[in-house]
């Protein structure tokens, strides 16, 4: 788990310092790594920044964070506290932010984070009895749009409207217990590490509680007029956050179109370049082959030099081929024998069929002449063999020639 830096004192300090920790713990590789996608790290990033910056009272770090299904997982929060305007005054609502895993494709988790003479309002629309927040801007949180500054402003917003803490009245020992406790608008408290909240250290700054307003003596009656008009505000908010959201998912089809647009020209990118392989492997290919040829030209071109001038004069034409080697007489004179014996053979098979020859004799000399053929035939691959191997020694030589 990385360290969180030490808490400065202005927002731009608290900017830096924020960007400064978010960069080493982002950039961790192996079992120390945050479990978030490679590719919303930086986004994650500078949510958090802008966070600070706009909201200075929260600090990033980083801490262990235990799901409703009992696994647990080192994830990104924002701990402190921020402002809410109540009846003029304005208060601060300490709160933890938590990152989860899919985060920013999901919305956050949101906590307050009270202190032991705090108290949550019971029955309040946006925040249970844990000190989970639900709000209209979290239930319709739309990726890449959706981010952490709006997302506190709304809450800012709606906490002003109604505030979900309240200060926990102790009665002094002359008053007579009253079954009601009497409760005020949370003024912001120093938080101890005894809190009941997914986390509960604010890393060691101490804030400054506003100025606190004179609770009234009793609970008075709600005014009507007055619920009717947090009514009629909430339920404006939450159709500006509809169409907030109707207009953030047009924003995503288009930006889904364009998405599919780029995969389809990484594609045909890709198609290209393998094109382009094909082609480059290709062209080694001919070039090889090329120099192939030009050896097998200057092979002719040299033989054709040699014996440019007997074709001037008559050639006996069983002088006209002549073996160049060795092997080369040893292959004509084995394949000569060969076509002869082939030749034989058929000729017996004819003279088999017209009654000119007993049978007795042509399966003999069949026989004779089909073993002499086998062994004409075998000395013939040997002998083609090694000429392939002479062939292959004599190009190896000439190669530096063409290089």
């Amino acid at each position: 788990m990385v360290p969180p830096p030490t808490l400065p004192t202005s927002s731009t300090q608290a900017a830096q310092y924020a960007a400064q920790f978010l960069n080493q713990a982002l950039s961790q590789r192996g079992p120390s790594a945050l479990p978030y996608s490679e590719d919303v790290k930086w986004l994650i990033r500078n949510h958090l920044v802008s966070l600070v910056e706009t909201f200075p009272s929260l600090h990033p770090k980083s801490a262990l964070f235990t799901h409703n299904d009992g696994r647990s997982a080192t994830l990104l929060q924002a701990d402190g506290t921020f402002p809410i305007l109540f009846s003029g005054v304005v208060y601060n609502i300490p709160a933890v932010i938590w990152l989860p895993e899919p985060y920013p494709r999901s919305p956050p988790l949101v906590y307050l984070n009270p202190t032991r003479d705090m108290v949550i309002k019971p029955n309040h629309p946006h925040v249970d009895r844990s000190g989970l927040v639900h709000v209209p801007y979290l239930r319709s949180w739309i990726f890449p749009s959706a981010n952490l500054v709006d997302l506190v402003r709304s809450l800012s917003h709606l906490f002003g409207l109604d505030p979900p803490l309240f200060t926990r009245q102790t009665p002094s020992p002359s008053q007579t217990p009253s079954p009601n406790p009497i409760v005020r608008p949370v003024v912001s408290q120093p938080v101890t590490s005894s809190t009941a909240s997914p986390s509960s250290s604010y890393g060691g700054r101490v804030f400054p509680p506003p100025p606190q307003p004179t609770p009234p003596p009793t609970v008075a009656a709600e005014d009507p007029a007055e619920v009717f008009r947090r009514n009629a505000i909430g339920k404006l908010v939450g159709m500006v956050h509809d169409d907030m959201a109707a207009m953030r998912r047009a924003r995503e089809a288009e930006m889904d179109g364009l998405c599919s647009v780029q995969a389809d020209l990484k594609r045909r990118e890709e198609e290209l370049s393998r094109g382009l392989r094909e082609m480059t492997d290709e062209k080694e290919t001919l070039e090889q082959q090329l120099q192939m040829i030009l050896m097998n030209t200057d092979v002719i071109e040299g033989w054709v030099r040699e014996n440019e001038m007997k074709r001037r004069r008559e050639v006996d034409i069983d002088d006209v081929f002549v073996p160049a080697d060795d092997l080369s007489r040893q292959m004509v004179e084995c394949t000569a024998a060969d076509l002869a014996a082939e030749d034989t053979i058929y000729t017996l098979d004819k003279a088999a069929q017209d009654g000119a020859i007993p049978f007795e004799a042509y399966l003999k000399s069949v026989r004779v002449l089909s073993r002499e053929q086998f062994f004409h035939r075998a000395l013939s691959a040997r002998v083609r063999a090694a000429q392939v191997q002479a062939q292959v020694a004599s190009m190896a030589a000439r190669a530096p020639q063409y290089g």
